[in-house]
């Protein structure tokens, strides 16, 4: 008897824990490839590495964690093939939106996105990929959004959704791209503040896309190496 009710205690402690991780792999706080200390999360919530091994255990069971040797536990990467379509055709809308929008958008959303990426570039110092990858798309929406062709608007919104559906900040496991994001993002202002042919800034919106691909594309083709 006393036996199960040790195990039950275990295992109310093991759930504990495998919401606590789950939780926090779906509002990215664990993006994809981010690697699970058993000891911290134990200490984080007060109790052994026993439960918490059970958790990742389950976790793993459902293909949210994967476990590699030399690596240990991690958040799994996300279905390359889905994000590179995904990737590729959000390029093509966005860029696109990004240049109709340009023709029409009251100088204040300049400004705000201005005000966002002075927001991005202050984060590098103590880099969180959470809250980046939340102003990173704050910033995109901005610029995008004044599209005047609802239908065109609603693909970028379908690519910017799927893209939170696959659970993915190319931000919280690729060293130096939120730099480089950053930096681009000071060229399409620059574009859009000497108000430079549509063509131009749908260039550089979509080449902006690509980059965060290749980026992606490069970290995968390392881990795999």
């Amino acid at each position: 008897m006393a036996a199960e009710g040790m195990n039950s205690h275990a295992m109310s402690k093991s759930q504990i824990a495998y919401q606590w991780i789950k939780a926090r792999i779906h509002d990215g706080t664990f993006s994809p490839g981010y690697r699970l200390v058993l000891g911290q999360i134990a200490q984080e919530l007060g109790v052994s590495v026993v439960p918490v091994r059970e958790a990742i255990r389950l976790l793993e069971a459902e293909g949210l964690v994967t476990f590699e040797r030399n690596i240990g536990a991690q958040v799994a990467m996300v279905d390359e093939t889905d994000y590179q379509h995904t990737m590729q055709t959000l390029a093509l809308v966005e860029g696109y939106a990004a240049a109709l929008a340009s023709e029409v958008s009251p100088p204040e959303v300049l400004e705000k996105a201005k005000a966002l990426n002075a927001e991005l570039a202050d984060c590098l110092d103590h880099f969180e990929p959470n809250r980046f990858t939340a102003l990173n798309r704050e910033f995109h929406a901005v610029l995008f959004g004044p599209c005047p062709n609802p239908q065109v608007l609603d693909l970028v919104t379908r690519g910017w959704n799927r893209l939170n559906g696959l659970r993915t900040s190319t931000f919280s496991f690729v060293p130096g791209r939120a730099k480089e994001s950053v930096a681009e993002h000071e060229n399409i202002l620059g574009l859009l503040g000497r108000g430079a042919p549509a063509h131009e800034v749908e260039q550089a919106v979509r080449e902006h896309r690509l980059a965060t691909l290749r980026a992606f594309q490069a970290y995968q083709a390392q881990r795999h190496s």
